[in-house]
């Protein structure tokens, strides 16, 4: 007998035991696993809850339950549920809506299609609102207008940061008007959480469209949002019916909102609740005054113990042409505003878009902590390697970064938060797009609101000065330069070409134009010049960071203090005398 033939398969031949066979397919207990709507694999439901509902195989993410989302969030047992009795009625008498409503709460076991309360984050109290999708894909009727309402206006009673997760599909067409009218109350009670000075933070998660992107979830003070989230006013299938085109792959999603500038910043779920209670921390007024009062008291303790005479010479005289000072400010190897950013603050978080059109990558804005205390931080920057320089647009900043700067600034106004800019910058961007989306009026505009901004803006020139580019981001209450940065009216070679005729007088014309840091400083149009390095670089700038850093607690003990008004009068008589 040959060996194959022992381990050769028997034939089924008996047609019911065939068929039978045919039959059987393996049993997976109910539950075990569950197909990723992004790859389409099958995954452990117990691995991509360990995951923060992730799948653990593409990255896509789930839609998370609105009490989860608040186990994840929230303190364990601080969260206190505000008004879970809470329900509408039909008011329409649509026919099936009342059905419809109870199934859905018999399928959710939600009363609507948010939950409400007050719990704390990293042991900071706020008022949470989150949304959940599985109820009626968290349409907007009178109950989730009303809950939200409520919410907001015990966190404006209560002095409490807001923190709203969105998720629906919109207005609920069940309640007619009634719905669409919540967009407006929800609105309204949002406007006096504002008025009142109190943080509110957004986070948008997948979908979220219709009235509600039209309403609140647009309104925060910093507007989060979780990766390839869909995100939009109109749904893309309305959209793709509406103008008879397929829309481009990535369309409505978060990077694509970001990238058009309405949204600061995409969050992973895996560090959410630390920037939640970063944000919470960095916008508390009373914490802020506390961190800005110890490095006050810091200050003047380690001033007592100095030698004056060890304290870096700032109006020493400084050599060489204004030519030479010209090509070192352009130098590719000196520090850009993201090295200044680096090394001087803690905790920064960026924050992008102007909330109009773009994001600008030629101007980082966001917060961060300067020795504890709360500031905003803005810097032209110029990128280092050839691509990076490429990406930022050499520093030359469009009409969205000039806006963002502003929102970033009028942001700080609202929680007196200082704002800190780096100049860096040879020109604004001249171009088709630049000056159809209103390069002038942004500048002009910058110059205007920044005049009577109530919070102290100190702006410091590292680099190149370039004109009207420039001084969008540096009429605040004290401009300090680098020694070898330079300010004018415009470029040495635009300054020969127009007046010469030839650009090869370049180094001449920068004698005559009086824009190194020591004649600025001369004409009263900056109050300090940094001493640096001969060659200034990022491996030996730490003895330009200290005196940075002197002059930053310096400035901040002098005008962090100062009321608003006063502060403005100031600020226009520094001016008004030039």
């Amino acid at each position: 007998m040959k060996l194959k033939s022992i381990f050769k398969k028997t034939p089924v031949t008996k047609p019911e035991v065939k068929e039978a066979a045919s039959q059987v397919k393996p049993e997976v207990p109910e539950g075990l696993l569950k197909r990723c709507n992004k790859c389409g694999k099958g995954i452990f439901t117990e691995d991509y809850k360990k995951n923060l509902y992730i799948c653990p195989k593409c990255g896509g993410y789930f839609k998370v339950r609105a009490y989860e989302r608040i186990r994840r969030v929230a303190d364990e047992g601080t969260f206190q549920e505000s008004d879970r009795e809470l329900v509408g009625e039909n008011p329409l008498g649509f026919e099936g809506y009342e059905e419809k409503l109870a199934a859905e709460r018999l399928k959710t076991r939600m009363k609507e299609a948010i939950v409400t309360g007050i719990g704390s984050i990293d042991g900071i109290p706020a008022a949470l609102g989150v949304m959940d999708s599985r109820f009626m894909m968290a349409s907007m009727g009178w109950a989730v207008g009303e809950k939200l309402t409520r919410l907001i206006e015990k966190a404006t009673t209560e002095n409490l940061p807001l923190i709203l997760f969105t998720c629906s599909g919109g207005a609920r067409m069940q309640e007619g008007i009634h719905s669409l009218m919540q967009m407006a109350k929800v609105s309204a009670a949002m406007a006096k959480h504002h008025a009142a000075g109190l943080l509110s933070v957004c986070v948008l998660t997948d979908p979220t469209t219709g009235g509600v992107t039209a309403s609140f979830a647009m309104e925060g003070d910093v507007i989060l949002a979780e990766p390839n989230a869909l995100i939009g006013f109109a749904g893309p299938r309305v959209i793709e019916q509406t103008i008879g085109q397929r829309l481009p792959k990535g369309f409505q999603r978060s990077e694509f909102l970001m990238e058009h500038g309405f949204v600061d910043r995409i969050i992973e779920r895996s560090e959410l609740k630390k920037v939640l209670a970063a944000l919470c921390r960095m916008h508390d007024r009373e914490c802020c005054k506390k961190a800005l009062c110890q490095l006050v008291d810091t200050e003047i303790q380690e001033g007592a113990k100095k030698n004056p005479a060890a304290r870096p010479v700032l109006e020493q005289k400084e050599s060489g042409s204004a030519w030479e000072h010209v090509l070192a400010a352009r130098r590719a190897d000196r520090p850009v505003g993201s090295d200044y950013i680096r090394a001087l603050f803690s905790e920064f978080y960026e924050f992008h878009g102007d909330r109009r059109f773009g994001d600008d990558p030629a101007l980082i804005g966001g917060i961060g902590l300067f020795e504890g205390v709360p500031v905003t931080v803005i810097a032209q920057e110029k990128g280092t390697s050839a691509k990076d320089r490429v990406k930022h647009n050499f520093g030359m900043c469009q009409p969205e970064g000039y806006r963002k700067a502003l929102r970033l600034m009028k942001e700080a106004e609202k929680f007196h938060r200082p704002v800190i800019c780096f100049v860096d910058t040879p020109g604004a961007f001249c171009g088709i797009g630049a000056e159809e989306r209103g390069q002038g009026s942004a500048i002009a505009e910058n110059l205007l609101e920044i005049s009577r901004l109530k919070t102290p803006v100190v702006s410091i020139f590292i680099g190149e000065g370039g004109s009207g580019g420039a001084l969008a981001l540096a009429c605040g209450d004290e401009v300090w330069m680098m020694e070898n940065a330079v300010y004018s009216v415009l470029s040495p070679e635009g300054f020969a070409s127009i007046l010469w005729k030839d650009k090869k007088c370049a180094p001449e014309a920068a004698d005559k134009m009086k824009l190194t840091a020591e004649d600025v400083v001369s004409a009263q149009a900056a109050e300090r010049r940094i001493k640096e390095p001969e060659k200034l670089t990022i491996q030996n700038m730490g003895s330009v960071l200290e005196q940075l850093r002197e002059e930053l607690r310096r400035f901040l003990k002098q005008y962090a203090v100062m009321e608003p008004e006063k502060l403005c009068d100031r600020r226009y008589e520094r001016f008004r005398k030039l």
